[in-house]
């Protein structure tokens, strides 16, 4: 307990310790709120548009929520289909990295040619960037089983997919947390590239429209927002690996 209130304690020090220096650079440098706006114009931008700013964060949410739903899902099957077909797999898994390799603002205005410009485009956006990490690391802890625990479950006369789905898959769990980790910040940006590219509501909107009106409170309103969902969704994560990793070390 006293150890989650002195992590508690030096995550606010930190934070106010970046709003003090936020502050000092706008007063120093004399910037214009269009580049960057006081922390105070940001709070007061906050509750004076809540109302706003809250409904588009729920527009937001929904793409997330569904894009890393969607992600997990494609991603953990794939790890999990190509340990069990090993073959294919070595020929499928060089495919998957240069698909990966492809930068996501080139990807964005395609998915919005093909799925529209509702939230279809920002689900798939946000699927393909939650997709790699989750199956990259489920993927390698299904092959890296202990090598000693193969041994014996073949000798008790395991075969291929009893070895799979009643070992390697349980004892790979935490790295499919780790993935999950990992993609959990990256889905916000799934979603709000492609409301960059092309939308009618939702976060990544409200930045863009702020932006060609100069009004930076706005932009950094959203962006603080954005950064709370991410936050959050990360901490979701961690709170639901324990159950699924019981037996296992946490990564």
């Amino acid at each position: 307990m006293k150890q989650s209130l002195y992590a508690v304690f030096r995550f606010c020090l930190v934070v106010c310790a970046l709003i003090l220096l936020w502050q000092a650079v706008v007063m120093v440098f004399e910037l214009p709120r269009y580049i960057l706006p006081a922390p105070l114009s940001v709070a007061v931008r906050l509750w004076s548009g809540h109302a706003y700013l809250f409904a588009e964060a729920l527009v937001t949410l929904r793409e997330i929520i569904a894009g890393f739903a969607a992600g997990a899902l494609f991603g953990a099957g794939a790890a999990f289909l190509l340990a069990g077909f090993p073959r294919f797999g070595r020929l499928v898994w060089p495919a998957l990295v240069v698909l990966q390799s492809f930068p996501v603002f080139v990807i964005a205005p395609m998915l919005v040619l093909w799925f529209g410009f509702g939230i279809a485009s920002k689900v798939v956006m946000t699927t393909i960037i939650v997709f790699f990490p989750v199956a990259s690391n489920f993927a390698d802890g299904l092959a890296r089983t202990d090598s000693a625990i193969v041994k014996a479950a073949h000798l008790d006369g395991a075969g291929h997919w009893q070895l799979l789905v009643l070992i390697r898959l349980p004892l790979a769990m935490p790295q499919l947390f780790s993935g999950l980790r990992i993609a959990a910040p990256l889905a916000p940006l799934g979603a709000v590239v492609g409301e960059w590219v092309g939308a009618a509501g939702g976060l990544g909107f409200v930045m863009v429209q702020a932006n060609a009106r100069m009004q930076g409170e706005t932009v950094f309103a959203a962006m603080l927002i954005l950064a709370l969902e991410a936050v959050l969704f990360r901490k979701a994560v961690d709170l639901a690996a324990p159950f699924f990793t019981r037996w296992s070390p946490q990564p």
